[in-house]
């Protein structure tokens, strides 16, 4: 063996030693630190059981320490209000209801309130049932003081009836809330067939010793959110509003209508506040009195579905010695004939107008509507009948008024005549004498002409509160319209015209463009109406307003809309037959012959006369001070 070799040898048993020894140093120290760190570990985890029982043991005596606090303030509960009235602080809502051939109505023993009221008669626009309200935004509280303020809204009833639909031989229904054994309030709430009242009644029995003697009023909180119910938001809106009357007053007090929110404080006895939408009421009527309260009502958005939120807080006298305490709810339709019948000034919640307006719907155009609509049942066909009626019985008016317009017509030249005679401005006064005498020659009286429009337009301001508050154009179809209380649309528009809408109403257009085309024959007819001295008028008249009432007229009532168009077409009509029927040669031979004879002045002819020498004798007197 050379001595490379045994060299070679020799450094390879020196690396392979090295490097045994080196590994072995190496996985020493490894497994140090690998029983190093396995002992912190183990210490920390130790440290966590010891933390983690430490704060369970915490959390075991913090509940301990909460459920000792809930049973102190439970005790102090039941100690303060008694046992039977804590216990009635908890509970389930359980419904019961009563109902009729007119109406339904759930009862909940939470608070023993009307929870909700379905009219069985009427349905939504949509076809749905009519709910005239529900649970939402729904509160109804008898307030009291024991030793603290007690609120029914807060405790569970007890009904005292098993079944769970009360119809015909069970009418009724009662809750009771015990105060203890012997003491309780009774709410009991009573439905005849037939009637959309309510009869509520509340009892205080044994109830002398628990109220707080101090007391000397109640106070009963009340609110309801009102669904939307018609077609249009805007026009349901308008006619929805909160009202109330006093006791032994014929007439009723009402919130301003219109949108926000609007709230006023009574100081004085009050009989009864209804929640009104435009064709359906929930009224509150105390058989006594309320003796003060407070009423509002906050409007809700166009989109929510809903009108308004109405709530009012009525207070009544407490006496110790009485027991029984007497209300009605009234939950139906604003019909005349039914609000009429209920004897308490109910009906003047249909908006029927003021003074001469008010009595022409009630005397003459309501029973004429409901005689009509004992023989037809399509009620388009009744609104032409009443508009033939009622043009009937002014047309006597309407002859004159085209009579003495002929006869301005057949005096325009002579009237043209004076004009140029005394075409100064400082001869206006005796160019008004000469056209008086003129027409005091002709038997003609400028202003008979204005007298049959004085009389219609009581009439046709009486329609125009007559058919949006009557609920008998209710869901009435005729023609196109769907529903006669509501505007018709025969086109739907993708967006909004700001003041006009997103639907066309054809009857609210064809009523403007009769209103156009009678306007038209009447400025012909009127030599004085279409003179050059009032353009301005000429314009109003003739396109104005047609064009603002066809906006204006848009999201109103369909049944409005068409009474006008017919009244338009009859008027049309006449004056095309007066027309062709009067000959105005022989009227203006009638007019000289009756000119040739003399005249006794009339007092109105004289007192203008007299005025005019009057501003005469002033003019002179003006003139010689210059």
């Amino acid at each position: 063996m050379d001595k490379k070799t045994v060299t070679g040898l020799i450094l390879i048993f020196v690396i392979f030693f090295g490097f045994s020894w080196y590994n072995s140093v190496q996985q020493s120290k490894a497994a140090a630190e690998r029983a190093r760190i396995d002992s912190i570990n183990n210490v920390e985890l130790e440290k966590r059981r010891v933390e983690e029982a430490a704060l369970a043991k915490s959390v075991d005596s913090l509940a301990k320490i909460d459920s000792v606090a809930a049973n102190a303030a439970a005790e102090r509960a039941r100690a303060s209000l008694g046992t039977m009235l804590y216990e009635a602080s908890k509970g389930t809502e359980e419904f019961l209801t009563l109902a009729n051939d007119k109406i339904e109505v759930v009862l909940s023993n939470k608070g023993a309130k009307v929870n909700s009221v379905t009219l069985k008669e009427f349905t939504r626009f949509g076809g749905d049932s009519l709910v005239l309200f529900n649970e939402k935004g729904n509160v109804f509280d008898l307030a009291l003081f024991t030793n603290q303020n007690i609120h029914t809204s807060n405790f569970f009833f007890r009904p005292m009836s098993g079944s769970k639909t009360v119809t015909e031989g069970s009418d009724s229904i009662a809750y009771r809330l015990y105060a203890d054994s012997l003491s309780y309030i009774e709410f009991s709430y009573k439905l005849s067939e037939g009637s959309y009242n309510v009869d509520f009644d509340i009892r205080m029995v044994g109830m002398d010793d628990v109220i707080s003697p101090l007391q000397s009023d109640m106070s009963i909180a009340w609110a309801i959110d009102s669904p939307q119910q018609e077609r249009g938001w805007e026009y349901e809106n308008q006619y929805t509003t909160l009202a109330y009357s006093y006791p032994d007053d014929n007439d009723i007090e009402e919130l301003s209508i219109g949108k926000g929110k609007q709230e006023e404080e009574i100081t004085t006895s009050i009989k009864w506040v209804a929640f009104k939408q435009q064709f359906f009421s929930s009224i509150l009527t105390a058989d006594d009195r309320f003796a003060n309260g407070d009423v509002s009502y906050e409007t809700f958005s166009d989109k929510s579905g809903y009108i308004k939120k109405f709530s009012t807080s009525l207070k009544f006298d407490y006496d110790p010695v009485q027991s029984d305490y007497g209300f009605t709810f009234y939950f139906g339709p604003n019909d005349y004939k039914i609000l009429k019948s209920l004897d308490g000034s109910y009906e003047k919640l249909i908006p029927l107008g003021w003074g001469i307006m008010g009595w022409i719907n009630r005397f003459i155009v309501i029973p004429t509507f409901n005689f009509l609509s004992g023989f037809i049942s399509n009620y388009g066909w009744i609104i032409l009948l009443l508009t033939i009626f009622i043009k009937l019985i002014i047309f006597p008016f309407t002859y004159k008024s085209y009579m003495s317009m002929a006869k301005m017509r057949l005096l325009k030249p002579e009237l043209e005549e004076i004009n140029a005679k005394y075409p100064d401005k400082d001869d206006a006064l005796k160019r008004q004498q000469a056209s008086m005498e003129l027409y005091s020659r002709a038997g003609v009286s400028p202003l008979s002409g204005c007298l049959p429009l004085l009389l219609q337009l009581p009439v046709l301001i009486a329609m125009f509160r007559f058919f949006p508050a009557s609920i008998e154009l209710r869901g009435q179809h005729f023609l196109w319209a769907t529903d006669l209380s509501s505007y018709d649309s025969v086109l739907d528009l993708p967006f909004h015209i700001p003041f006009y809408g997103s639907h066309v109403s054809l009857f609210a257009l064809l009523m403007g463009v009769s209103m156009f085309i009678s306007s038209k024959i009447n400025m012909a007819n009127n030599p004085s109406s279409s003179s050059q001295q009032m353009p301005g008028m000429t314009f109003m008249t003739l396109y104005l307003m047609p064009i603002l009432l066809v906006v204006w007229f848009n999201g109103y009532s369909s049944g409005l809309s068409y009474y006008y168009l017919l009244t338009n077409l009859i008027t049309i009509v006449q004056m095309m037959l007066f027309r062709r029927f009067v000959s105005d040669e022989k009227l203006h031979k009638r007019m000289k012959e009756n000119a040739k004879k003399p005249r006794k002045k009339n007092k109105w002819m004289a007192r203008y006369e007299q005025m005019v020498k009057e501003q005469q004798q002033l003019q002179k007197q003006q003139q010689k001070r210059r």
